[in-house]
């Protein structure tokens, strides 16, 4: 969003104090925490992230946060409010509490008696539909006040755990989203900051993103929690603008996604610099997404259906041509189904056996992917943090966008006329994108490195404000 169009928005004074105030005001409020207890050399911090289901981009997020805040903060304790604790922990090192009471597993799927349960009740609700709903309904009533009770233990519980804390920062990209409905996302951002808030517990939003936000009650939970904070950053325009449009009207600024922080090792180039023949990394995801209910579930299992056939076609053309294709994921949770459903469907299709498929089923960290990746000459990725990954690498990029996001992070990096809509794209206009972008590769790679470097050095800035060592 450009300057002109905030101040015609939301007005001059509005736009000052988001662009004048947004270091000050925060500084002044946190220079208390940041220099006495800095000094003692035991702050202690809390990064909220819906982290634990299997997206590495949402793990690269951590780390990249987590690793800034150390190198200037050496002495701080860094713990994490996670989806799946347990993973959290084992996966970054780093001590781990619930972020709900109900906590996903690799797949966002639930766990322990709760999948068990969920499994059961889907076979009886593909085997007595109508029965079933009528005693969901009823059994509704009956869990409710259960359900407020068990939320009301877990307020209790985690309002003690935060007390501890110096400072909780929302630091996952996409936070400020509808997903799970607004008790879903919404909700556990505001009752995190509310109960951080309460504690005397200073709060920021650290480069979030925002949105979809449709429904008026997401809309108020994340505006809420918006205006407790003592920070907000946003890391993109088109964020920035939507949470002036659901009514807040606080300081904030933007500063790219926090991935660009991310420390990435040297690599040695894709084939193409070795003189071997060039290799596309190529990671599908599933898409739509699954949806139990009868109807949609068909008409989405239809489209996924088209979209795996529109992929590998476009496979089958990069073979012709004379490209090894490298699959791989960036969601080890869910993104392998889709990649063997890609594989069938190549084989079946076109006679193309997957052991022609560099298909690489060793990446189970951040630091898996981007040595795997190092290796590939191009990328084509449906993901917002695919691009981000590839960006850092320095690889050309053509993304098949799944949601607004994408779009925007492509136009940003000057790389539209190399994305397309996952809704409605076809195969020749993949391939001429495509074809486009190998034309131009060397162009683009020196554009990208530009940006690079920008969003690289933006990151730093902030960190070094936020986080400045004063005890020195």
């Amino acid at each position: 969003m450009t300057r002109e169009t905030l101040t015609s928005r939301f007005g001059p004074r509005i736009l000052a104090r988001s662009v004048v105030k947004s270091r000050s005001t925060f500084q002044a409020r946190f220079a208390k925490v940041r220099i006495d207890r800095v000094r003692q050399a035991d702050t202690k911090i809390g990064l909220l992230h819906h982290v634990g289901g299997g997206n590495l981009g949402d793990g690269a997020t951590l780390e990249a946060v987590a690793g800034n805040i150390k190198r200037r903060w050496p002495n701080a304790e860094i713990v994490a409010f996670s989806m799946n604790p347990d993973d959290t922990e084992r996966r970054h090192g780093i001590r781990s509490h619930a972020l709900r009471q109900s906590c996903w597993s690799i797949g966002y799927g639930p766990t322990g008696a709760d999948a068990t349960f969920k499994a059961r009740v889907k076979a009886v609700t593909r085997k007595y539909g109508r029965v079933f709903y009528l005693l969901k309904a009823a059994g509704a009533v009956v869990r409710l006040p259960i359900e407020m009770l068990r939320e009301l233990s877990f307020l209790a519980s985690s309002r003690r755990t935060i007390k501890s804390f110096d400072l909780l920062i929302v630091s996952g990209g996409g936070q400020l989203t509808e997903k799970d409905g607004p008790w879903g996302f919404p909700y556990t951002i505001l009752k995190w900051v509310v109960l951080a808030r309460s504690a005397g517990v200073r709060c920021i939003f650290l480069n979030v993103g925002a949105g979809p936000l449709n429904q008026p009650l997401s809309r108020f939970f994340a505006r809420r929690a918006l205006m407790a904070a003592d920070y907000v950053s946003l890391r993109d325009d088109k964020s920035r603008t939507l949470v002036y449009e659901i009514g807040f009207a606080g300081e904030s600024r933007v500063c790219p996604d926090n991935v660009y922080g991310l420390e990435v090792p040297a690599t040695e180039g894709g084939a193409c610099e070795r003189g071997s023949q060039p290799i596309v990394g190529f990671a599908p995801m599933p898409y739509p997404d699954p949806d139990p209910s009868g109807f949609a579930a068909e008409k989405n299992q239809l489209a996924y259906e088209a979209f795996m056939g529109k992929l590998a076609s476009f496979a089958s053309w990069l073979s012709s041509r004379s490209y090894r294709l490298a699959l791989f994921g960036t969601d080890i949770g869910v993104d392998p189904l889709a990649i063997r459903d890609l594989q069938r469907t190549l084989l079946s299709n076109y006679g193309i056996p997957s052991p022609q498929y560099a298909a690489n089923h060793s990446v189970k960290s951040v630091r898996d992917l981007l040595a795997t990746m190092a290796g590939m000459d191009y990328v084509v990725t449906c993901r917002f943090h695919g691009v981000i990954f590839a960006h850092l690498l320095n690889k050309p990029v053509l993304a098949i966008a799944h949601h607004p996001k994408v779009t925007e992070l492509m136009a940003d990096l000057g790389l539209s006329s190399y994305c397309v809509d996952i809704r409605d794209f076809d195969v020749s206009l993949l391939a001429d994108r495509f074809a486009s972008m190998v034309k131009n590769a060397e162009e683009i790679k020196s554009r990208m490195a530009a940006r690079l470097t920008s969003n690289r050095q933006q990151l730093r800035c902030q960190f070094d404000e936020l986080f400045r060592f004063e005890g020195a």
